[in-house]
């Protein structure tokens, strides 16, 4: 090999491969260089030093191995020194006493002096560096290149070949060269570590450059070397170098490989451990639960969330979520060819661990991602809430699904799926999905510590993107946005000029600015690709490629692991600047929403919503049990007079009067017992139940107005009145009951035997109390009929209208007719009816027949009862009559056997319901309550609407607030301890 390089181009270490006989032919100058390695390489030369190439670097490379030797100057000058003078005598003693001194001082020179040698080598030596790691740096051909050609049998060859000489003038000093290499190897060894290989990153690339120009210029010669370009040149180097670099980015992913696993097998011991000692969160944990609480929080003080998240917008099928999928390292999201997937966000939390699962906020169930069974119900429960956030009527969403994915070697950061921004609505969308879109990346962007992840696709001319105006709006310095041309592959294929592309990476095609720009291949298209098989595909297609080989695209700006990586670092370097300064934001507002609670509300307690839901819970449940500590007398007396006032009008006109208008006793026994028989079958026990059920309800009510009254909290009104309306609306009374009720009834009422006198006594006031209040109802109706007599209209100045004037003109008559006939019948004959309307007319009172029978059902009603009261009083002392069945007696008294039936009937019944309602109907109340109230402890919407209120708004804002700034402080705590 021949070694062909300027004077202006080699440096030091280079010259120390040259023969200073050869003469220096390349016209590169030091500026054409790559600037890391004139930067590295070339430190130390200069330009205008005059010295021999060899010497210079012989001796710039042992001043790193060794000390320099120190000069030393005598005290005396020549031989002999100055002053010397001859002493005559004693000259022995002087002699031998200065030769012991000066073994003395040579003996204790030496010591100190190596001694000191000795320390100071040491120091020097531990100062620098253990370079042993850095051997990776120098590339693997130089190393295969020392070991398989043997320099110095080349050297020792030499002279025997023919014009060894001309040749030697021409080749390099193998020697010197194979010293270099020894020196280069020991410069990385661990056992002589050298300053310069830390100042010099780069050598492989350098090496790489001149061990590429030093071949071409041995196998060429002087003439072919002469004739190659500039240009050829150039490419020749930056394919090299392209070479070198892809080389290093597979040394480095293998070792991150090595690395991940090491991390992975820690991990799982670490995982071992987890029920042994209390779980510590990791630090992306903490903050991606300061975003969950913040999703749900709605706060009246202006504190906005502004902390840092990074949003994926793009354009529909723009590669969104393929791009977040190799983020993640799993294809977790539905697929579709050129459908709408995202229709709703998707807040993915990444982070490291020793398995790959995700797992959703609110469900504890882990899907393991390395299998495709889990993978596939994934997508599918993902696809699943997102079709059940949308509404009816919409297509897209803004409630946010959150989802956390943990796995080796994954990036820690929190990315936001949105749905891709449309420029069309098309058939099957709602008419404002465009809008909807459009606002709900807005609301993300427009986060001033939003991290705006700009996706465009790369296979279709940029004028069609809609994005990019809208990332413009939200972020027009391009401070917080980092752009991403997917699908570089098809756009190289299919674009002409391939400059458009290094136009889109530099920033200079679309007016939006950005941090950084990234050209990604996500795949072939296919949704069956793996992970792995997109990432061999991507990294061939950039090894490939001419655009990087050209140098359109820079090799930090390709793949989506470099991507990954700069992602999340600026994602943590907005965490760091900005989350401090959100916690001060909502401390703020803490202080707000304390001075108003204590300024309102300064002797209540700061119960939230769902405190307050468990204090109103115990307080029904208490009012509940209360129920069970009525008295037995207490419900008879309740149900019997309730199912009276339901029954009485039943048995007064439907029962008792009927049968009164009969002649004899047997025809009013038989039609009592018929009618009877007939409203125990179909109607009572269901009047009976009624009256239960209203009864409960009622002291249910009641009991719970009476804890009001006492220390009750108004607040909870509307949720005490729904839990009661619900809980009575589910309730079902046991149909076995009315079965056994109507037996019980059906019994009661056919026993006529009243065993002593207190019981008859007992009927007869029943009966009188019943007649009365009929007789005084009845005389109200008479009154409204008729209206005022002639002491009222005197006293009150009222007069009758004409219709009354007409009913009064009417009952004046029928009186008459009533009082001629007093045992007249119930109804009018029509002949009567006839004769009443001509006594009127002849008085000039015209009068409808329908009225005359009105009146008279009413006059004829307060006759009956005003004779039946009477005749209870002739029978308060016909129990002896009863005894002997009223034989050899004109007095029955049959009316009053009746209401002594229906008044056993009623005891009879009201003790059967409450001991009914005491065992079981209570006991079923409470359970229904309890039911209720665990139903709505669960609707988080129903709680909300029930418990209301400024004080309740202002204890969940308290609470939020709170929650938030202790989660905020433990995370910027786990964040410093992190740094």
């Amino acid at each position: 090999m021949m070694l062909r390089a300027g004077t202006a181009v080699t440096c030091l270490a280079c010259r120390s491969l040259l023969s200073p006989r050869m003469g220096l032919r390349v016209g590169v100058p030091v500026q054409k260089l790559h600037p890391l390695s004139r930067a590295i390489h070339h430190r130390y030369s200069n330009a205008n030093a005059q010295r021999t190439p060899h010497r210079t670097a012989a001796r710039h490379f042992t001043s790193l191995s060794r000390l320099p030797p120190r000069t030393h100057k005598y005290r005396y000058g020549g031989q002999g020194g100055h002053g010397y003078q001859q002493h005559r005598t004693f000259w022995v003693a002087r002699l031998a006493t200065r030769l012991l001194k000066l073994r003395y001082l040579v003996l204790g020179s030496a010591v100190g002096g190596g001694y000191t040698a000795k320390k100071t080598y040491e120091d020097w030596k531990d100062s620098l560096p253990d370079l042993s790691e850095y051997t990776w740096v120098v590339p693997d051909f130089v190393w295969e290149l020392s070991e398989q050609i043997d320099l110095e049998k080349l050297a020792s060859a030499l002279p025997e070949l023919p014009d060894a000489e001309e040749l030697a003038k021409l080749i390099p000093d193998l020697e010197k060269i194979g010293e270099n290499f020894t020196f280069l190897k020991g410069l990385l060894s661990t056992e002589s570590p050298a300053d310069s290989a830390l100042n010099a990153p780069e050598a492989p690339v350098a090496a790489a450059t001149a061990a590429t120009t030093a071949a071409s210029a041995e196998s060429g010669g002087d003439k072919q070397y002469k004739k190659t370009s500039d240009k050829e040149k150039i490419d020749q180097l930056q394919e090299e170098l392209l070479r070198s670099q892809m080389k290093y980015q597979r040394m480095l992913e293998r070792l991150e490989k090595e690395n991940k696993e090491l991390r992975k097998v820690v991990l799982q011991k670490d995982d071992k451990g987890i029920h042994q000692r209390k779980v510590k969160k990791s630090l992306i944990d903490l903050y991606s639960e300061v975003l969950d609480i913040l999703s749900d929080y709605d706060s009246n003080y202006n504190t906005q969330d502004h902390l840092p998240r990074v949003v994926v917008v793009g354009d529909q099928s723009a590669g969104k979520t393929s791009v977040l999928e190799m983020i993640a390292q799993a294809r977790i999201f539905p697929r579709g060819s050129g459908e709408m997937m995202t229709r709703s966000p998707v807040k993915v939390t990444l982070s490291e661990g020793p398995h790959h699962v995700a797992m959703f906020k609110d469900s504890s169930r882990e899907f393991d991602l390395s299998k495709e069974e889990d993978l596939a119900a994934l997508r599918h429960e993902i696809e699943l809430r997102m079709r059940k956030s949308v509404k009816d009527g919409q297509t897209v969403s803004a409630e946010t699904i959150s989802l956390s994915v943990k796995g080796p070697g994954i990036q820690r950061m929190v990315l936001v799926d949105l749905p891709g921004v449309i420029s069309t609505v098309t058939a099957g969308m709602a008419s404002d999905t465009k809008e909807t879109i459009f606002s709900i990346s807005k609301a993300y962007m427009q986060n001033p510590n939003a991290i705006i992840l700009c996706i465009q696709d790369g296979s279709v001319d940029a004028e069609r993107s809609i994005v990019t105006d809208l990332v413009s709006q939200m972020d027009p310095q391009g401070k917080r946005t980092i752009f991403v041309l997917t699908k570089v592959d098809l756009a190289e294929k299919n674009l002409s000029s391939p400059s458009r592309i290094q136009q889109i990476i530099e920033g200079k095609l679309f007016p939006m600015k950005a941090l950084g720009y990234f050209a990604v291949v996500t795949g072939k298209g296919s949704s069956s690709e793996s992970i792995d098989s997109i990432k061999d595909y991507e990294e061939d297609f950039f090894q490939g490629s001419r655009l990087l080989r050209d140098g359109m695209l820079k090799a930090h700006q390709v793949t989506t692991k470099n991507l990954s990586l700069a992602v999340s670092d600026c994602f943590w370097k907005m965490v760091r600047e900005s989350v401090e300064q959100q916690a001060d934001a909502f401390k703020a507002s803490r202080f707000n929403l304390e001075t108003e609670w204590k300024n309102n509300y300064p002797r209540l307690r700061e119960l939230d919503r769902n405190e307050l839901f468990e204090k109103a819970k115990n307080e029904i449940l208490d009012e509940v049990i209360s129920l069970s500590q009525v008295t037995p007398k207490h419900w008879e007396s309740i149900l019997q007079k309730k199912l009276w006032e339901r029954v009485s009008t039943h048995v007064i006109e439907n029962i008792y009067l009927p049968a009164a208008q009969t002649m004899d006793s047997g025809t009013f026994n038989t039609t009592v017992d018929i009618k009877l028989k007939q409203w125990t079958d179909k109607q009572l026990p269901h009047k009976a139940l009624e009256v239960a059920w209203e009864t409960l309800q009622e002291e249910f009510a009641r009991f719970m107005a009476e804890y009001k009254g006492k220390d009750q909290d108004d607040i909870f009104d509307k949720l005490k009145e729904a839990v009661k309306d619900e809980s009575i609306k589910r309730h079902k009374w046991n149909e076995r009951a009315m079965d056994s009720l109507r037996v019980i009834q059906h019994n009661a009422l056919e026993d006529r035997s009243i065993t002593d006198k207190p019981q008859w006594d007992a009927a007869i006031q029943f009966m009188e109390e019943t007649l009365q209040s009929r007789l005084k109802d009845t005389e109200s109706v008479i009154t409204d009929m008729v209206g005022p007599d002639w002491k009222q209209r005197w006293m009150h100045w009222t007069n009758r209208t004409p219709e009354q004037h007409v009913r009064n003109e009417t009952k004046n008559e029928l009186e008459r007719l009533l009082k001629l006939q007093e045992e007249h019948t119930a109804y009018l004959a029509n002949d009567e009816v006839t004769t009443v309307r001509k006594n009127l007319e002849a008085r000039g009172v015209e009068v409808d027949p329908v009225l005359i029978k009105d009146t008279w059902h009413q006059l004829y009603r307060r006759h009956f009862l005003q004779k039946a009261l009477g005749h209870c009083n002739l029978c308060r002392r016909g129990f002896y009559y009863y005894q002997r069945h009223f034989v050899d007696s004109e007095l029955e008294c049959n009316d009053i056997v009746l209401f002594w039936r229906i008044q056993r009937m009623l005891v009879i019944t009201a003790n059967t319901l409450r001991q009914q309602l005491t065992n079981t109907e209570v006991r079923r109340l409470e359970k229904n309550v309890k039911e209720v109230l665990e139903d709505f402890g669960e609707d988080t919407e129903k709680k909300t609407q029930l418990i209301t209120g400024r004080r309740v708004q202002l204890a969940e804002d308290l609470k939020k607030v709170r929650e938030i700034q202790e989660k905020l402080e433990a995370f910027i705590e786990a964040l410093h301890k992190e740094k």
